[in-house]
């Protein structure tokens, strides 16, 4: 009797398991669309652009295209 409760115990847990595991079925195609990375605005793109142009590296390249992307947006 412990044997078989013991086994559907386990059965229990393994089949929960595989249900999470399986993958979501897709409803519409409008909420399928795959997970794609941010777009950056075009005055982003230029300021990085010429960061890289001025051989700028970590903090000083930060501070850089920070200061571009605000003087593009008062502009």
């Amino acid at each position: 009797m412990k044997l078989l409760s013991t086994l559907t115990i386990a059965a229990l847990l393994t089949a929960g398991s595989a249900f999470a595991a399986s993958t979501p079925t897709a409803t519409s195609g409008a909420t399928a669309t795959p997970a794609a990375a941010p777009v950056k605005h075009e005055s982003a793109k230029h300021c990085e652009a010429q960061a890289k142009e001025k051989n700028l590296m970590g903090d000083e390249a930060k501070k850089f295209v920070k200061e571009c992307r605000h003087s593009a947006k008062a502009n």
